[in-house]
């Protein structure tokens, strides 16, 4: 009976572990824990990839389009628009994005990319950090209730049950993968923006979603598919300092 009765024992341990850690979150603050907890040891520090880029437009036409893209965790994104010898671009900088067209510098303005903290800052930096970040953003983080989203449980995060309109992230329950965010359209704020993060693949060297889809009204406006991901690529500072914008790269 003994082996019976530790088997029962470890089993009964379990199940209350388990239910000790989701009613741990009840919030949004220690939902951002919970995550930064489970891969803060794991998550990558770089990350670069090749984008393609699809515009839908209202008229049934799609505009596609080359990207290059570099990330240093947490806070640090690098975007080429087209041939990077076109020179056309934008820098993420510790919230600060710089923008360029063929080279030149047009414009500098503070700027926290959600889509960056949520779907890899938050891995990386402390919780504090990425809590201040959403609230910020205008995120009401006591709000927190469950969904299933693509056949899984999901935390939802700044909404009522039922509520499509406020701004509200969303989080894979059993892997803790950020996977769909709420807030107003950039174009037109009286609009609703749902981005998604979709085709999550673990690689060699981390996890990553391989496609993000944009929607407004719910139409798709906007997708990006990675291919040449390179987790934990070696990178130098220079490509993300915005006077090295036409002198550094990561592309040979």
């Amino acid at each position: 009976m003994k082996p019976r009765i530790v088997l029962a024992l470890l089993v009964s341990c379990l199940f209350a572990s388990a239910y000790a850690s989701a009613k741990e979150i009840d919030s949004g603050d220690a939902l951002v824990q919970a995550m930064h907890a489970r891969y803060e040891k794991s998550w990558y520090d770089t990350v670069t990839f090749t984008q393609k880029s699809t515009t839908y437009n209202p008229d049934g036409t799609t505009k596609v389009e080359t990207w290059y893209e570099a990330a240093s965790l947490p806070g640090k994104l690098r975007i080429d628009f087209g041939p990077v010898g076109d020179g056309n671009g934008v820098i993420l900088s510790d919230g600060t994005a710089t923008f360029f067209q063929k080279g030149q510098q047009t414009a500098s303005r503070p700027f926290v990319n959600m889509l960056l903290t949520l779907g890899f800052d938050v891995y990386k930096q402390a919780p504090e950090t990425t809590i201040a970040q959403l609230k910020a953003e205008g995120i009401d983080l006591t709000k927190i209730h469950e969904e299933v989203w693509q056949g899984e449980p999901t935390y939802v995060v700044g909404a009522d049950k039922g509520d499509l309109k406020s701004k509200q992230f969303w989080v894979e329950k059993k892997r803790l993968l950020f996977v769909r965010i709420f807030q107003p359209d950039r174009r037109d704020p009286a609009k609703i923006g749902d981005t998604r993060f979709t085709d999550y693949r673990e690689m060699k060297n981390g996890t990553i979603a391989a496609r993000v889809e944009v929607y407004t009204e719910d139409k798709l406006i906007f997708t990006e598919e990675y291919s040449d991901i390179q987790i934990r690529a070696k990178l130098d500072p220079a490509i993300f300092d915005p006077k090295q914008f036409t002198t550094a790269h990561w592309q040979k």
